[in-house]
């Protein structure tokens, strides 16, 4: 269930571990390994709202837009959110998140004997809005669907699990690739929980796994206005412990 809370202040984590970016392009930093100082200062802020779906699925918290498919469906379960599809989803949070935020939740992509097991398309959208419709949810789950929004997207462990790619798409259609991985530490391993943070900030964009930063995106046109939701296709996966502060 999503809960709006009262503000309450969230202690800082320390980690110590050790940072290296580099400048690709302008306005464009590539981290490989997360920085203390960086993390620690986006630690912390004041909660917003939760959810770590203990109850059946709020529809008036989130928005499913699902491809229909024989044995698909979006649930709660045992403490999850859960996408269990056979073609495209997308699992939008209905609150409008502007300014400084940070999203946080733990996700892993289910592999065992599910009919819709897939290592493939752990997958999310964020700072989303449609440039000519007021309402954004009206869309069928299609990927292409969303070509006309703007907002950031990862595919990660994308066309079964070979790449993980950072887009932006510019509301016109067009959706420029900033970076991607192919290497063997940035795609999915098979029932790995993840912990994933979305940093919008200052005029900077960043998505982390586990501490470690994989895209950070100095934008001079930031997305710090829009939606968040889950994406995927062709898979079965589960979310825990979703929380959005404000930094």
């Amino acid at each position: 269930m999503h809960l709006p809370v009262n503000f309450a202040k969230i202690g800082l984590i320390n980690h110590r571990t050790h940072f290296f970016a580099m400048k690709l392009k302008p306005g464009i930093l590539f981290c490989l390994f997360m920085a203390s100082a960086t993390i620690l200062k986006a630690q912390g802020g004041q909660l917003l709202y939760s959810d770590n779906f203990t109850r059946p699925l709020n529809t008036a918290n989130w928005i499913i837009e699902m491809e229909p498919a024989p044995n698909s469906g979006v649930y709660t379960q045992n403490g999850a959110l859960v996408l269990n599809t056979r073609k495209g989803v997308t699992v939008w949070f209905s609150q409008r998140l502007k300014g400084n935020i940070r999203i946080e939740y733990d996700r892993r992509v289910l592999v065992d004997t599910g009919k819709n097991d897939r290592l493939s398309d752990f997958n999310q959208f964020w700072g989303a809005a449609d440039p000519n419709n007021a309402s954004l949810f009206s869309r069928k789950g299609k990927l292409e669907d969303y070509d006309a929004l703007s907002l950031y997207y990862i595919g990660m462990g994308g066309n079964t699990n070979k790449t993980t790619r950072f887009r932006k798409y510019l509301g016109d259609g067009t959706k420029p690739l900033i970076q991607e991985y192919t290497d063997a530490a940035h795609l999915l391993q098979a029932n790995k929980s993840y912990h994933i943070s979305i940093i919008v900030k200052d005029g900077t964009t960043s998505y982390w796994v586990d501490g470690q930063c994989y895209f950070t995106y100095a934008d001079a046109k930031l997305l710090n206005d829009g939606y968040f939701g889950f994406r995927s296709t062709w898979s079965r996966q589960e979310v825990k412990n979703f929380r959005v502060y404000r930094l």
